[in-house]
């Protein structure tokens, strides 16, 4: 207010000078000063103008300062025009020089306490026991982590590395550019470097690989800043440092999403997922909360996981509607219950059981959680009038070689018939591997390493395709949005990766070297496993979304009656734990799983009829 006041006076004295025109007598100084005073506050309080922190002055802070000043001008003039009237515009005109008056005095203290404070902030000279620190990109990220560790301390940024040939000779916040990023390992050796920090969060996953190889040919300590999808998925400081893991040299570009469509999707609803405390249902749970839905309802049948997302739901989302439901969804009276008494208008059903080698010998578990309980969640939707039904399957469902990949593509086809015979909308996503979830080969593999290994992996060409866990939660949501109903909507899942490759890269970040300090053994292909995986069916047409990430299937067309009497012989099978019969059943609606077991090469994968004789 001072320097408003100021600013005013100051204009005042400016335009008497300039133009010899006299101010008007017909306001007095008691009325025209607190207006000017009450008007120009009003303003900057609505820019947000005192929200903003001087030691972090910025130029959104000059632009709210321009804004308030333009827009306070032109009140202030109305005001003033129509005390002083028709007869006194004129000197109106001479008070121009009071916008950038009050621009220049409100920009300029800021300005210069942001400068002295970055100056002479907590800054201190480099020790001798400081690491000797090379930072691998010279854009904003890396511009910022130089201010960083310079502030923190303990750290001698001894300079950039970056491929851009216009960075060359220049420098960021006097750190020299050195050169490009193939300069690391002789930069390294000539300059005694002790650690080198990829800031580059915007890199993709082949630039991340080629960047940790060179780091790993350097022999330098490496460590990188936090990816795009990292600090969009979660509260990640940009100068946080982590070691370099699987998930950055595996990613995709990150995802381009509506949050605006899916947050519209969710106003009003209560939302339920099944299966809420695995990877990708804790995951989901995690986005929705995000949203604010109107309610959510998390059930899981195991205690300890349904613990660890209830009460970290309700640490970090205290205004969440929240219920958590331990319950089996095979049991009929447990799903009646919770679709009766919370009446969902969404459901996205992850719960599953998934690891193959398991399954494979446990048909009738297998089948009772998958199908059955794919059954009973679906049919309760359907009575109790629930609006969208999102089943999440498995890249595994496409030709499926073993029990669980064969299992999800009756749930598949359960859903697509059950659209057709609802009002509910049916939806199914399907998808690959998701790195670093529970029970797969990342954290196995990782388990080996620190017992010094072998790693074993079941084949040479063995090969996959990975998503990471927030990737494939978040499109599953996009997925939910679109179509009608009936649809199967697949994940674009990239290239596929090598599994060898994953052991190598995994091994390589442990700090030790492959086939040297941790030996790769190859142990054969277990019952129902394949050498690669399918996203699509060859009887399935297959189209691009309106989503780059997600591709639409046209589902096969399957027998209803059919369909509904073998799924009420397994049914029944299920409770009198007849495994042969549910191999029966099981054969006939999936044709495809013996056929693709007796086209296997390994002896010990048999059609799973006999299997289910034995």
């Amino acid at each position: 207010m001072v320097i408003v006041a100021l600013a005013w006076w100051a204009s005042r004295w400016v335009a008497e000078r300039l133009s010899g025109l006299p101010f008007t007598e017909n306001i007095s100084l008691t009325i025209e000063l607190p207006l000017v005073l009450a008007l120009q506050g009003m303003i900057l309080w609505a820019t947000g103008l005192y929200k903003g922190l001087w030691r972090f002055a910025s130029f959104e802070d000059l632009w709210n300062i321009l804004r308030a000043a333009g827009a306070g001008t032109l009140l202030i003039f109305g005001a003033l025009a129509v005390f002083s009237g028709p007869a006194n515009w004129d000197w109106l005109t001479g008070l121009l020089a009071y916008p950038v008056l009050l621009f220049a005095l409100l920009a300029l203290p800021r300005m210069c306490y942001r400068f002295w404070k970055d100056s002479n902030g907590p800054r201190r000279e480099p020790g001798r026991n400081d690491k000797r620190v090379v930072i691998l990109g010279a854009g904003r990220s890396g511009a910022m982590l130089e201010r960083e560790l310079r502030h923190r301390g303990g750290f001698d940024v001894r300079g950039f590395l970056d491929d851009d040939p216009r960075l060359r000779g220049t420098q960021v916040h006097g750190v020299p550019v050195l050169g490009s990023l193939d300069e690391l390992a002789a930069r390294g050796r000539s300059m005694h470097l002790d650690l080198a920090i990829i800031a580059m969060p915007s890199a993709n996953n082949e630039q991340m690989q080629r960047i940790v190889r060179l780091c790993e040919d350097s022999g330098l300590e490496f460590r990188t800043l936090p990816t795009l999808q990292d600090l969009g998925n979660k509260a990640t400081r940009v100068n946080v440092l982590k070691k370099v893991a699987i998930d950055d040299l595996l990613g995709r570009e990150p995802v381009s999403l509506d949050w605006n469509s899916m947050r519209e999707g969710l106003v009003g609803k209560r939302v339920l997922v099944t299966g809420g405390g695995g990877s990708i249902g804790s995951e989901l749970c995690r986005q929705i909360a995000r949203l604010n839905p109107v309610e959510l309802v998390v059930v899981d049948n195991s205690e300890y996981s349904l613990y660890r997302i209830d009460l970290e739901l309700r640490s970090d989302y205290q205004d969440l509607v929240f219920s958590s439901v331990l319950g089996d969804i095979c049991d009929a009276a447990t799903v009646e219950t919770v679709i009766s008494r919370y009446k969902p208008d969404v459901i996205f059903h992850a719960a599953a059981y998934k690891h193959l080698p398991i399954l494979q010998t446990q048909i009738r578990e297998a089948i009772r959680n998958n199908v059955v309980g794919t059954m009973r969640l679906s049919e309760a939707a359907e009575r109790h009038g629930v609006g969208t039904f999102v089943l999440i399957s498995t890249d595994k469902a496409v030709n499926p070689a073993n029990v669980m990949g064969a299992t999800k593509r009756v749930a598949e086809m359960y859903c697509q018939n059950m659209n057709s015979r609802s009002d509910t909308r049916y939806i199914t996503v399907r998808f690959g591997n998701v790195l670093n979830s529970n029970g797969s080969v990342v954290p196995l593999f990782q388990e080996q390493i620190e017992k010094g290994g072998p790693v074993t992996v079941t084949h040479p060409e063995i090969s996959r395709y990975f998503m990471t866990i927030a990737e494939a939660s978040q499109l599953i949501m996009q997925a939910s949005l679109l179509g009608s109903g009936g649809e199967i909507y697949v994940l674009d899942m990239g290239s596929p990766v090598r599994i060898t490759y994953l052991a190598e890269q995994l091994i390589r970040l442990a700090g030790k070297e492959p086939g040297k300090d941790i030996q790769i053994v190859y142990t054969g292909l277990r019952p129902g496993e394949k050498l690669f995986e399918e996203l699509f069916h060859e009887l399935e047409p297959n189209e691009q979304t309106a989503h780059e990430k997600i591709f639409l299937a046209h589902p096969r067309e399957v027998d209803w009656n059919e369909l509904n009497r073998e799924l009420r012989a397994m049914e029944a099978a299920v409770r009198e734990y007849d495994t042969v019969r549910l191999a029966a059943s099981l054969d006939r609606l999936v044709p495809e799983l013996s056929r693709m077991a007796q086209a296997s090469e390994d002896p010990r994968v048999v059609p799973f009829r006999q299997q289910g004789r034995a």
